[in-house]
Order: structure tokens, then sequence, then C-alpha cells
């Protein structure tokens, strides 16, 4: 039961940790207009995608830890 726990924490790991990379690459957009680069930020977007990956990490050092332990 607790390999099948790790493997799904993994693979939660590795979708948070996607969401949180594209969430970080589009909360910025940037527009070329007559030479000038105005750029337009959303904090918000990321600053979820910052918790998203730290979310990932810990599910990841969990799914590790639980796949690690030797059977008792």
């Amino acid at each position: 039961m607790k390999k099948v726990i790790g493997i799904l924490l993994i693979v939660a790991a590795l979708v948070l940790g996607y969401l949180g990379v594209t969430g970080i690459s589009q909360s910025e957009k940037s527009v070329d207009l007559l030479g000038l680069e105005i750029t337009a930020e959303d904090n918000n977007a990321k600053q979820t995608a910052y918790i998203e990956l730290a979310l990932g990490v810990v599910a990841l050092a969990g799914g590790v830890y639980l796949l690690g332990q030797k059977k008792s």
C-alpha cells in the first residue's frame, strides 16, 4: 500500500511541477508597440505557480521516502 501511495505522490509531484513551471512562464506578457516593449506581469499567478512548485517538491520528497522504506 505504501508503494502505491508513493508512486501516486511522485506522479502528483510531476503534475504540480509542470503546472508551476508553465504558470511562471505564462504569468508575464510583453507587447512591442512602435519600438517600445510593454510588459505586464500577473503577480498572483506567479505566486500560485511558486506554491504549486513547493507542493510538488514536498510531494516528491514524500513519494521517494515512501518508496525507499523497507518492508517490515
